[in-house]
């Protein structure tokens, strides 16, 4: 159906309209209602929540929002949605500054002044559309990028169908991509989508890298199975043993923590699986078919005894680091199909990643804890075809490629949507340079200004997510179809006019009469969003089932989604990974920069709360304390206390970090016992330049000094394959933190110090 410019622009305005009420849940916990549109002057006394999903964050969490007189007033888990039961993170939290922010972009603007000056001209909704028509009529199509975040479900669908039959092209952006780990999941267990991780029923966990309590993956997911994990629901309470070169959230709650050299994982993974092998502690079957039939001598190479010294594990309760590798395996082993090894994270962040991984996941295959209860298990496809479509993350290799093409002029138009890759890549790429040029012309669908929205020639404020609609397929799905609806729970306030990026393209690809297919012939997104909703009606199958469209959409609203855990995966399980060709890629991490004295291995790690800076900007995220530091508003550098006393670093001090590209930054120090004595880490997601409060000019961006090493397989940045020099800076202020002057350890315990001799 064709609707005028006017017609459109009043519809995609109001974007509420139409939901019915309905209370379907017991009033004592909430009452969940699809939305309505409420007068400004209704006080009712009563409180309302509507159901929706969380986008300030990957998993995409189930949420319920409370709302009085048409005001969004707080934020919880949604106790209904499959994947997170209830649970919540701090960064949907936020979702709600993010609708009040006092710096949010009000309407259409158009560059004023040079690029990165941030001079911009307030301009109307029909000038703001006729100008990206314009470009978009005029441009040689194959010069057309759209950039976004990494998309599933409708919007994936709605975006890949406008780049095809428009003919440009799109690219996701994810500033520590997972790209390692997807080609993991691909190769060796033969899954399209990410698998589940049935952590509830494990015994025995053992993680590589992965901190799957704070922020890797589905953090929120993996805390509710690590809940039922650690209490055992009348079994023995779950053993859980992390590998990792940093402290983290998730090492803090192990069992044991074990560090380890940076990039060597996958050998040790190697090691675990040659005691198992060596020692028959599995079916002789499955080690004839995992080692080719060799049998025992198949990986003598990684013998703990000959390769133990390799990997920088420290003795653990009087025992040496070869006993310590015997015993995991043997554990590991004890607990056959209910163990469960996951990696990822740093692990995978090395020039070594991949090998990494696929040593990782093949131990899975060993104890028979694939497809499982208490292993891994996988995820179905969604139920219609529409919703499959997916848009991963490009590679850091892919983004440099990019950078060459628009500077050689193949690329003249760019679409951001979402994403800031000015700030998030690697700044050896330098795409701000290639940005700031006059063949350039850049369109960026964003509520606030960041670095690269101040490098746009025209900015169209996206709406922020509870003033919008769109689903999601949720990655890792909870191992059964699972369809969750985003519904606008308010709209936006007065004197605010964000569009939908999703209406926009609907609207430009009727103008430019690309629109004879679905789903680019509908007039608004909520449109899509029911054309897909009426197929999943016709399944007459699932958590909701109505004889008529309109009492199933509103119940579809009401409960925030559609799932049938009936609807499991069928496909047989992958054959099992031979462990020999494993073994015949195995190679140590390249590690760039020198091993000069005062030079470290540097973890950068993502936050609780900015994760990879997307919520810098706002205040409840800043002030949000690091649960291991308790830091907050700054970035500063977690060095191993003793080796700080060595060199000469007190707490607070401000040092130069200085990375092996030449560039560097400024953090303060902050002791802690437990950090590996080779290894400093820096948060990442600080360091914004662009006029935004709460974010401008507060720490530094981690990323700007790694240089470019990667994978050497995937192409996949290797951010944890980097050394950096400290200097002292002769600076010093109190850190900010909430945890006080207390050490960790009192001086006189001779645990408390790791006794180190450097060059």
């Amino acid at each position: 159906m064709r609707v005028s410019r006017r017609d459109f622009l009043r519809l995609a305005s109001f974007s509420t309209l139409g939901a019915v009420a309905c209370n379907v849940f017991d009033e004592r916990e909430f009452i969940a209602q699809s939305p309505v549109r409420l007068p400004e002057d209704l006080v009712t006394g009563r409180d309302n929540w509507y159901a929706t999903l969380c986008r300030h964050c990957p998993e995409t969490e189930g949420l319920v929002v409370r709302v009085m007189e048409g005001r969004a007033k707080k934020v919880q888990g949604n106790p209904l949605y499959p994947t997170n039961l209830g649970g919540h993170s701090v960064r949907c939290e936020a979702g709600l500054q993010a609708l009040y922010h006092p710096d949010r972009i009000a309407g259409p603007l158009t560059r004023e002044g040079p690029r990165g000056s941030g001079l911009y001209r307030s301009i109307g909704w029909d000038e703001a559309l006729d100008n990206l028509r314009g470009q978009l009529d005029r441009s040689d199509r194959s010069a057309v990028l759209t950039v976004t975040e990494p998309l599933r479900g409708s919007l994936a669908h709605l975006v890949s169908s406008f780049t095809s039959a428009y003919g440009g092209r799109h690219m996701a952006f994810q500033p520590m991509e997972e790209a390692t780990y997807a080609r993991v999941v691909r190769d060796v267990l033969g899954q399209e989508t990410m698998p589940t991780f049935d952590i509830k029923n494990t015994q025995f966990l053992l993680s590589f890298g992965a901190d799957f309590l704070s922020t890797w993956t589905a953090p929120v997911q993996f805390s509710k199975g690590y809940g039922e994990f650690r209490q055992g629901q009348g079994r023995e309470r779950g053993t859980f043993v992390q590998v990792d070169s940093r402290f983290s959230m998730t090492a803090a709650n192990a069992d044991d923590w074990i560090p380890i050299e940076p990039g060597m994982e996958g050998k040790l993974a190697l090691s675990i699986a040659q005691v198992i092998i060596s020692e028959e502690l599995v079916n002789e079957a499955v080690i004839r078919a995992m080692t080719g039939g060799q049998g025992a001598s198949a990986l003598d190479a990684f013998a703990p005894n000959r390769i133990a010294q390799q990997l920088g594990i420290p003795p653990l309760r009087g025992r040496g680091p070869a006993e310590v590798i015997v015993e995991l395996a043997r554990d590991f082993a004890r607990h056959g199909s209910h163990s469960l090894a996951i990696g990822g994270g740093s692990a995978a962040a090395h020039t070594n990643g991949l090998f990494n991984l696929s040593a990782i996941y093949a131990l899975n295959f060993l104890v028979g804890s694939v497809g499982t209860e208490g292993g891994i298990k996988f995820n179905p496809p969604p139920p219609i075809s529409e919703l499959a479509t997916t848009l991963p993350p490009a590679t850091t290799a892919e983004w440099r490629r990019l950078k060459g093409e628009i500077d050689n002029g193949s690329i003249k138009l760019l679409l951001f949507r979402g994403v800031n890759p000015v700030h998030g890549l690697p700044a050896d790429i330098d795409l701000r340079d290639a940005l700031d040029s006059d063949d350039v012309f850049t369109v960026s669908f964003s509520s606030f200004h960041n670095e690269t929205t101040e490098m746009a020639d025209l900015i169209l404020p996206d709406r922020a997510f509870l003033e919008d609609w769109g689903d999601d397929i949720p990655q890792p799905g909870p191992g059964f179809e699972i369809v969750g609806m985003q519904q606008p729970v308010v709209n936006p306030l007065p004197g605010m006019s964000p569009l939908s990026f999703a209406d926009i393209l609907l609207r430009m690809a009727h103008e430019l009469n690309i629109d004879s297919a679905a789903p680019l012939d509908k007039v608004t997104f909520q449109d899509v969003l029911k054309d897909h909703a009426r197929k999943l009606h016709q399944l007459d199958r699932g958590s909701v089932r109505e004889a008529t469209f309109e009492a199933f959409w509103n119940r579809l609203l009401q409960q925030g989604g559609w799932w049938d855990e009936g609807a499991v995966a069928t496909a047989s399980l992958p054959p099992s990974p031979n462990l020999v060709d494993i073994a015949n890629q195995a190679q140590d991490p390249r590690i760039t920069g020198s091993r000069d004295p005062n030079t470290f291995y540097l973890v950068p790690f993502q936050s609780i709360s900015l994760t990879d800076g997307r919520g810098a900007h706002l205040p409840w995220l800043q002030s949000t304390n690091d649960p291991i530091t308790t830091v907050t508003w700054t970035t500063w550098v977690e060095i191993n206390t003793a080796v700080a006393e060595v060199i000469g670093l007190k707490e607070g001090d401000f040092v130069k970090v200085e990375g092996p590209n030449g560039k560097s930054l400024t953090a303060q120090i902050y002791h802690h016992p437990a950090v590996p004595p080779e290894v400093i880490s820096i948060p990442v997601g600080q360091g914004h330049t662009s006029d935004i409060r709460y974010s401008k000019d507060r720490g530094q961006n981690t990323l700007s000094i790694l240089g470019l090493p990667l994978d050497e397989e995937t192409q996949a940045l290797a951010w944890a394959s980097t050394r950096v020099r400290i200097t002292k800076t002769g600076e010093r202020e109190p850190i900010p933190k909430f945890e006080g002057i207390v050490p960790a350890f009192r001086p006189n315990e001779e645990d408390a110090i790791v006794k180190v001799t450097r060059g």
